[in-house]
């Protein structure tokens, strides 16, 4: 196991700079969007890394897109980031799916000496138990339901939306083939954060999910169990029990004593410190 974040006291009123050679990519995973204005699935974080010298840019990705279709959103995105930055590489930070997107991006592309770091904030790397419900389900597979869920990724504003395989590349028979196939490239320094929630009543939005999933597998943060996010040489468990979306500060607060930002500090301060 890698260091462990505890409960981080807030930013001090000096703002010291990151010293991170190259610029940071933000991957986000389904439901989330990073091309609205209006909103911020990634909370405080981006303005409070560039208020620290980091240059941070979006990945673009679609919020139902599989694989295949983010990864050539990924390259274009790292492509044209590389070009405006006049840099070699970048770091990417990638939540939940967003992990898996960049994973197969580097496979597919072979974009290991482009990218230095690879880190993954709860992703279902082993495949995700609530996938395996939903694709149980008959009337995902019906033309009625396909169409439902084809319209849905049409309304949420994706170029490439395709809920019906999304769902299936998520479950956890389908990611024991992706992980036999897209293995890690040693080129990339790779680490997988996470974090758990202690009890179902503790989230009553995650209450039946985290209830499901630790009957079945063990621990979770209410979507990713500990078992799928705990992947690789590097990994890290945040002390703090947070759940899935709480991990990427989207309630822009402190959350039992810790300022969730400051774990993204970390992150790159560390990377930094290994000449990323």
């Amino acid at each position: 196991m890698g260091f462990v974040f505890a409960n981080c006291t807030s930013s001090p009123k000096h703002i010291e700079s990151i010293p991170l050679k190259y610029p940071v990519i933000l991957v986000h995973g389904i439901v989330a969007h990073d091309r609205w204005d209006f909103f911020s699935f990634w909370g405080r974080i981006p303005s409070i890394l560039e208020e620290r010298g980091v240059r941070v840019f979006f990945g673009n990705t679609d919020s139902w897109g599989t694989y295949e279709s983010n990864a050539a959103i990924l390259k274009e995105t790292i492509d044209a980031v590389l070009q405006s930055t006049n840099s070699e590489k970048v770091n990417i930070i990638a939540h939940s799916k967003g992990g898996l997107d960049s994973r197969y991006f580097l496979w597919k592309y072979d974009y290991g000496d482009k990218v230095a770091s690879l880190t993954t904030m709860s992703t279902p790397h082993r495949g995700a138990e609530i996938a395996d419900v939903v694709w149980e389900q008959r009337i995902v597979h019906t033309e009625f339901g396909m169409k439902i869920l084809k319209l849905f990724g049409e309304m949420y504003g994706d170029q490439n939306p395709d809920l019906y395989n999304v769902g299936y590349a998520l479950s956890t028979d389908n990611m024991e083939k992706f992980n036999e196939e897209v293995v890690l490239d040693h080129r990339v320094y790779f680490q997988s954060i996470y974090s758990v929630i202690r009890r179902s009543t503790d989230d009553l939005m995650f209450y039946n999910s985290h209830r499901y999933i630790k009957r079945i597998t063990g621990e979770n943060d209410g979507v990713v169990s500990e078992h799928s996010a705990a992947w690789g040489e590097n990994i890290i468990k945040i002390e703090t029990p947070l759940n899935h979306i709480e991990i990427i500060d989207i309630k822009m607060r402190k959350i039992s004593g810790l300022d969730v930002p400051d774990i993204y500090i970390g992150i790159l301060n560390n990377l930094a410190e290994k000449g990323f």
